[in-house]
């Protein structure tokens, strides 16, 4: 593995922290610059500071020196000052923010931070000690962060981008025990092979593949493929679930007694994981099926095959960084970004069961293409 390149244009801090995104997605994206950022101030004690739900991540970080210590985050108006008290008591010298928000800056301003290093955005310049002038946007989000990390001297590895983006997460102990013992309750054995499908999506329906056409695919991935299917998605995520739930009902109901024999082993655990859980059952499936959400981004740090269903969001700046296969229909209005479309819904209902199936099974035999239309 080359070393990376140091450049000496920032003292090494003694103890930095590291604020990372919010959205459990932005964090995936953001773990090469991350493991970027230990690997220049190696010599540094570095904690990670992110909301209070997403600390499981930081203890699948492979490598046991990433993080050094984890600073859980409350966020929110009313939890500034704890925030603040939190990161003060850490006694850190620096700081370096992945979001732009103005809460942020704010924050570790309070915590008396001394350096504190980030984009100038969300008029918080006054507030940084260092302000990184933000790049124009169009790139990938791992790109954007990189970007930030680079501007303050921190060789990302771009120049062997493979290796940089093959940053894995490495589900413990804890996340599998947490994991089967759900799927025990479920009567999942612990060596029964699943297909993860997560088939909700945040900021809208736009992200949404129609539920029916899901549940034609748990069908076919059960009783043809042999594999338990277990939908996983946040409470949030629940409609979605009972809607692929009442589709394959109706579509037995429909079948009649054609449909004796063809049981569908589905479960759903959507609104029942927390994180150190989903790490887990994913961490064990053979495939993830997933709307951009950040389960897809999940899976994919895993290291498991994904199958990445896009519509109104853009795949250039959103794709999984590990393995996955590309899922579009082209049509002239995406990507849009809308939440909602205002349309027919073309983009998603475009992508057919037919295609995601055989994209499913390639992801099985380990060989998935780069992008499917």
């Amino acid at each position: 593995m080359r070393a990376p390149v140091r450049r000496p244009t920032v003292t090494d801090p003694a103890r930095l922290v590291v604020v990372t995104p919010s959205w459990l997605g932005d964090i995936v994206m953001a773990l090469p610059s991350i493991v970027a950022l230990r690997r220049h101030f190696a010599s540094s004690h570095l904690a990670l500071a992110l909301p209070r739900v997403m600390t499981s991540i930081a203890r699948a970080l492979s490598g046991s020196d990433i993080p050094n210590a984890v600073v859980p985050l409350d966020g929110g108006r009313a939890g500034v000052a704890d925030d603040a008290a939190r990161l003060a008591d850490g006694g850190y010298d620096t700081a370096i923010l992945f979001p732009n928000s103005f809460r942020s800056a704010w924050v570790v301003h309070k915590a008396a931070i001394a350096e504190r290093w980030g984009y100038r955005a969300d008029f918080r310049g006054w507030l940084l000690t260092r302000g990184i002038k933000r790049p124009k946007r169009g790139g990938h989000q791992a790109d954007y962060y990189r970007a930030l990390v680079s501007a303050l001297g921190v060789s990302t590895g771009v120049a062997d981008k493979d290796e940089a983006e093959r940053i894995a997460l490495v589900a413990t102990d804890a996340h599998r025990a947490r994991a089967a013992s759900l799927l025990a309750l479920e009567k999942v054995g612990a060596d029964e092979p699943i297909v993860a499908i997560a088939p909700g999506a945040g900021h809208g329906h736009a992200k949404q593949w129609p539920p029916e056409r899901f549940a034609r695919l748990a069908r076919r991935t059960s009783t043809e493929l042999g594999r338990v299917v277990v939908l996983v998605g946040s409470t949030a995520d629940r409609p979605a679930g009972r809607a692929i739930e009442s589709a394959l009902a109706e579509a037995n109901a429909m079948a009649g007694s054609d449909a004796a024999g063809r049981v569908v082993n589905l479960v759903n655990l959507i609104g029942r994981t927390d994180l150190s859980a989903l790490i887990g059952v994913l961490s064990g499936c053979d495939v993830c099926v997933s709307n951009d959400t950040g389960a897809m981004h999940l899976a994919s740090a895993l290291g498991r095959p994904v199958v990445a269903l896009f519509g109104p969001s853009d795949e250039r700046a959103t794709a999984p960084l590990g393995p996955h296969e590309l899922m579009m229909h082209p049509v002239h209005c995406r990507p849009c970004l809308l939440r909602d479309c205002p349309i027919d819904h073309r983009c998603m209902t475009g992508i057919s069961t037919d295609d995601v199936f055989a994209a499913l099974a390639r992801g099985l035999t380990g060989s998935p293409q780069a992008v499917s239309q």
